[in-house]
C-alpha cells in the first residue's frame, strides 16, 4: 500500500507541532534567540487545520503578559488586540431571576482584551513568518517518528487520498517527514500524538489525572442597543444542577459581535446531560436572551479544554523534544485564562531548545517552568477547580476561603479524579428533558455544524476509532443508554436500528467532527480514539 512508496523528508533544528499561541511563541522566540547571538536556526511549524486559526477557539479574553514580553511593541504592529476590557459581571441564575455576585480577583480584567484568538493565532503566524519560520497549514501530523535508540526524531504528517477502504486512490499523495534535532508538541488539549507520548515515556507518572471541560461558543452580531464593547460577563447557576461544574461567559467585541459560550465540567455524572442543549437553554434565561433577539449567529464551534491545572501537569520533557501549551495544560481556572500561560510556556521552552542544541546538554523544560511566573500563578489557584466535587456552593465557599484567607498558599493540595470514571449508569440519572430550538436563540445541531464550516473529504478512513467495537452497545448503550450521542456536540454519534432485526448500533457520522475531543475524554471505556484525519479537514473558524 502506501508503505511502498517512499516519503518525502524534510530536516529542521525544531519541528512544532501545532499553531497555537504556545507553538507560534515558541517558533517565534527561537527565531528572536537565534537573531541575538547572530547564528541560524530553522524551525518548522505545522497545522493540521486549513490554516493558520481554522481550529482555534476560545473565549478569548486575553491577558498580554507573555505578548508584551514576547513581542513588546505589539501595538505598532497591528497586533487584532481591538477592544480593552471596560466591565466585568459575575451573575448566579435561577430558572427566571439573574442576582449579581462579587466579581472574584482572579476574573478582573482591567487591562486585558476581548479578542478573537484565531485572528490572534494568524498575526502571531505573521509575525513568526517574518522571522523565517516556514509554517504548513493543512498538513497534519500523524505520526511521531524514533531513532534506533528511542529518541524523537520529528513527525510525519498523514498519507493523503487513502480510501475509505485504506487503500491509495487516484489523489494519494504520501505523507513528509520532518525531521528534527529537537520536536515541541504544541497540539492543544488533548492531541492526538501527545496521548502517545504520556502512555510511551510514563509522562503522568507522579501527578494527577488531567480533568476536562467542554466549551460550546457561538459568535453573534448583535441590535446596536444590545451592543456594550468591552463588556465581560460570566454566570453560574441555571440552568446546570448545582453538582454540575460549569458556567457561561458573554463577551462584546468591537463590530457590534458577541462572543457567548457555555462550558461544563467533563466530570459530569449524570449520561442524560448535553453539554450544547444546556447552553441553548442558557440563551432562552430572561436575562440573557434579550442580547440576541434581533441579532444574527455568525459562527458555532466547541473544544475541549485542560482544567487540571497544578497538579495535573505532566512530565514534560522527552528524548528529543517536549510538550507544551494546553498539550500539557497549563489553564488557569478562576482566571478562565491560558492563552497567556500556554505562551509562556511555548517562550520558556524556546529557551531550554537553544540552550540543548547550541550546549548538547539536555536541559529540562519542567525545572525552567518551575523558575517562571507560570508555576506561581498555576499554584496559587490549584484548590479551586478541584473544590468544586463538594457542589456549587461547597465550592464558592471553598474558593472565598482560599482566595482572601488563605491567599493560595493552603498547606494541602485537593486532587482530581478521572472524567471518564464519574458516570453513573442510567438507571439511576434523572432524565433531562431540552426544549425545543426557536430557530431565533436556540438552535439545533446539525445547523450549527453547518455554521462551523465543517468540511472533511468523505472518502477517506473514519479518524474516530472504536478500540473494541463490541462494547458500544454491551457497555456504553446497556448500562449509559449511549452518553456519546449527547456529550458530542456535532451530532457524529448516534443509535440507530439494524433493518430487520431492530437491534441497536451505533453510527459514526465522522464528517461532522468539528474535533473537540469530547468523545476521547468522556468515553466511560476509553474506547474511542480520535487520531487526525486528512490534513486540512474539520472546522474553518472565522474570528473565533
Amino acid at each position: 500500500m502506501s508503505d511502498a512508496v517512499e516519503r518525502e523528508r524534510m530536516e529542521y533544528d525544531v519541528v512544532v507541532v501545532g499553531a497555537g499561541p504556545s507553538g507560534l511563541a515558541a517558533a517565534i522566540r527561537l527565531k528572536q534567540l537565534a537573531a541575538a547571538a547572530e547564528s541560524e536556526i530553522s524551525v518548522c511549524v505545522v497545522e493540521k487545520g486549513s490554516e493558520v486559526g481554522a481550529h482555534i477557539l476560545s473565549g478569548a479574553v486575553f491577558e498580554p503578559r507573555a505578548l508584551n514580553e514576547l513581542i513588546p511593541d505589539w501595538n505598532e504592529r497591528d497586533a487584532p488586540l481591538n477592544t480593552p476590557a471596560t466591565e466585568d459581571r459575575f451573575l448566579y441564575l435561577t430558572r427566571n431571576r439573574a442576582l449579581r455576585l462579587p466579581t472574584p480577583p482572579q476574573m478582573h480584567n482591567h487591562g486585558n482584551y476581548i479578542i478573537s484568538l484565531g485572528n490572534f493565532c494568524r498575526w502571531l503566524a505573521q509575525q513568526a513568518e517574518e522571522l523565517g519560520v516556514e509554517i504548513y497549514p493543512g498538513f497534519a501530523a500523524a505520526e511521531v517518528l524514533y531513532d534506533a535508540a528511542g529518541r524523537v526524531r520529528g513527525v510525519a504528517t498523514g498519507d493523503m487520498g487513502i480510501g475509505k477502504d485504506g487503500e491509495p486512490t487516484d489523489r494519494y499523495t504520501p505523507g513528509v517527514e520532518l525531521t528534527a534535532k529537537q520536536t515541541l508538541f504544541a497540539e492543544g488539549c488533548r492531541g492526538s500524538l501527545t496521548k502517545t507520548l504520556f502512555e510511551r515515556f510514563n509522562l503522568r507518572q507522579g501527578c494527577d489525572p488531567q480533568t476536562y471541560a467542554i466549551g460550546v461558543k457561538e459568535l453573534w452580531e448583535v441590535a446596536p442597543e444590545q451592543h456594550h464593547p468591552g463588556l465581560v460577563a460570566h454566570t453560574i447557576g441555571w440552568p446546570l444542577a448545582g453538582d454540575t461544574y460549569g458556567g457561561s461567559f458573554l463577551y462584546h467585541l468591537e463590530e457590534r459581535q458577541v462572543a457567548v459560550g457555555f462550558v461544563i465540567g467533563l466530570d459530569y455524572k449524570n449520561p442524560y446531560l448535553n453539554p450544547f442543549e444546556e447552553f441553548q437553554r442558557f440563551k432562552t434565561h430572561p436575562a440573557i436572551r434579550p442580547t440576541f433577539e434581533g441579532g444574527r449567529r455568525i459562527s458555532y464551534g466547541a473544544r475541549a479544554l485542560s482544567e487540571g491545572g497544578f497538579q495535573s501537569i505532566p512530565q514534560l520533557d522527552v528524548p528529543g523534544g517536549a510538550i507544551i501549551g494546553d498539550a500539557a495544560g497549563f489553564l488557569n481556572v478562576p482566571k478562565i485564562k491560558g492563552s497567556h500561560t500556554a505562551m509562556k510556556s511555548g517562550m520558556v521552552a524556546a529557551e531550554t531548545v537553544f540552550e540543548r542544541l547550541n550546549t548538547g546538554v539536555e536541559l529540562g523544560l519542567r525545572p525552567a517552568l518551575e523558575r517562571s511566573w507560570i508555576w506561581d500563578e498555576l499554584y496559587r489557584v490549584r484548590n479551586v477547580r478541584p473544590s468544586f466535587r463538594f457542589g456549587l456552593w461547597g465550592g464558592l465557599a471553598y474558593s472565598v476561603l482560599d482566595t482572601y484567607l488563605l491567599r493560595g498558599n493552603a498547606p494541602w493540595t485537593l486532587h482530581h479524579h478521572s472524567d471518564h470514571t464519574q458516570l453513573i449508569p442510567a438507571g439511576s440519572a434523572p432524565r433531562i428533558e431540552y426544549p425545543r430550538p426557536d430557530g431565533k436563540v436556540s438552535f439545533d445541531r446539525l445547523s450549527s455544524v453547518f455554521i462551523s464550516n465543517t468540511n472533511h473529504e468523505e472518502d477517506q478512513p473514519a479518524h474516530l476509532k472504536l478500540r473494541d467495537p463490541e462494547k458500544a452497545i454491551a457497555v456504553n448503550y446497556r448500562l449509559y443508554d449511549s452518553p456519546e450521542q449527547r456529550y458530542c456536540p456535532a451530532g457524529v454519534y448516534e443509535i440507530v436500528s439494524e433493518s430487520g432485526t431492530g437491534a441497536p448500533r451505533l453510527q459514526i457520522n465522522a464528517p461532522n467532527c468539528v474535533h473537540c475531543k469530547t468523545c476521547d475524554i468522556k468515553d466511560p471505556e476509553q474506547n474511542i480514539d480520535w487520531v487526525v484525519p486528512e490534513g486540512g479537514g474539520g472546522p474553518n473558524y472565522p474570528n473565533m
